[in-house]
């Protein structure tokens, strides 16, 4: 084993605003797949957490034993991962802390800056965005020659090549720099900053921020007039209903108090502007206490909810899986992090690359974007908002300040 813990050794990484949780190092790794991946997972780190001698004098949600987590959009093949770090620092509501698993003798050595990696060239990944235009068409057609489907979110992927090594420190560097109230995560090569967050649970508490519903600076309209756009299209209002309604189903079980906006406000940011709801709830203390409404079951729970995948949920999951000529791998899944307890964070997994190799000196990312199609959605259009969902990580990987 060697002595220290370098931050460059696979960082993993769940903040905002400067609050959060770093890790380094696996201590622990668990691997799930197929429809069984949210079960076996939660199964597993419970077992491996209560087995666990801990000595935490903090008690804050993220102290004591912590899994990072990024789990698959799919149940085919589902590939999906929990880490549990060897060494995490923590901070929130101005408590800083560090958590050290195994060996306490073990130091973090001290980490080169992050360089960039060069030159980045792009080119089509295994879904190019002509293929994807045509599937947004005949999704629209198929829409509007039926009433069993009334909206299905198609993503495409982008290819990225550098000439030097990426580092994943790089990319989490700038993505908070220039979006501070998003997540920035970092889970087993999947780096991201999300707007999105899926589910939070604190004790009995749990919360959500929906967003669905996209404008996109254009034309020379200034922000309030899109702001005005977008609050006012009956399309985005509805697609923004949609994710909101299937939120609530997802978490309805599991609450004795759910609260649900009924007006969205609009979320602004760099490069785009969202319909967002913030859902909050009180969980039945009965099913709190017996585990069954621990964090992961609970994701399980609203997975995929209609802002990634569709309405209804069943049906347009079939359509993805016509339509959408690529495996999303962990894109659009659940990306955070859970505790001992069962609390935790779990954002899904937008603006995002997986770093897949390394050849020579230089790296591979693959990106992601999708947007939300529904009969009145024009192809054209939903390209355009693709390509402006990707540009976070491509100002990311090339270093745009």
């Amino acid at each position: 084993m060697p002595e220290g813990i370098s931050p460059d050794s696979g960082p993993l990484c769940w903040t905002r605003h400067g609050e959060g949780l770093v890790g380094w190092g696996e201590a622990l790794r668990i691997e799930t797949g197929h429809t069984e991946r949210f079960v076996e997972a939660d199964r597993r780190w419970q077992r491996l957490a209560a087995r666990m001698e801990v000595d935490d004098e903090v008690e804050l949600p993220g102290t004591g034993p912590v899994a990072f987590a990024s789990i698959a959009f799919g149940d085919d093949p589902g590939s999906s991962v929990l880490i549990v770090p060897e060494v995490v620092v923590g901070q929130r509501g101005g408590v800083r802390w560090i958590t050290t698993i195994g060996d306490h003798e073990r130091r973090l050595s001290p980490a080169a800056p992050a360089r960039p990696p060069g030159t980045v060239r792009y080119g089509d990944g295994e879904f190019p965005t002509t293929r994807y235009r045509q599937a947004v068409a005949e999704a629209v057609r198929r829409m509007r020659g039926s009433t069993e489907l009334s909206k299905v979110v198609l993503a495409h992927d982008l290819i990225a090549t550098t000439t030097e090594p990426l580092s994943s420190r790089y990319m989490l560097g700038n993505l908070g720099r220039r979006y501070p109230g998003c997540w920035t995560f970092a889970v087993d090569g999947l780096v991201g900053a999300t707007p999105e967050l899926l589910l939070q649970r604190n004790g009995n508490e749990v919360s959500s921020r929906v967003l669905a519903g996209t404008a996109w600076p254009r034309d020379g309209r200034t922000q309030r007039q899109l702001m005005a756009e977008l609050l006012g299209s009956a399309k985005n209002r509805g697609e923004h209903t949609y994710a909101v309604r299937s939120l609530a189903h997802g978490l309805e079980p599991f609450c004795k108090e759910l609260e649900v906006p009924t007006t969205p406000e609009v979320l602004r940011l760099r490069n785009v502007m969202h319909l967002a709801s913030d859902v909050s709830g009180q969980l039945d203390p009965m099913l709190a206490q017996s585990g069954h409404a621990g964090l992961l079951r609970l994701v399980q729970a609203v997975h995929p909810t209609a802002a990634v995948g569709g309405t209804p949920t069943s049906n347009a999951i079939e359509l993805i899986e016509e339509l959408e000529e690529m495996d999303r791998e962990r894109y659009s899944g659940p990306v955070g992090w859970v505790d001992a307890d069962g609390n935790g964070e779990f954002g899904i997994a937008l603006r995002c690359a997986r770093i897949t190799w390394h050849s020579g000196e230089g790296s591979r990312a693959r990106l992601f974007a999708g947007c939300g199609v529904v009969p009145d959605s024009d192809p054209d259009t939903e390209v355009t908002e693709a390509e402006a969902k990707l540009l976070p990580v491509r100002e990311a990987l090339e270093g745009v300040r």
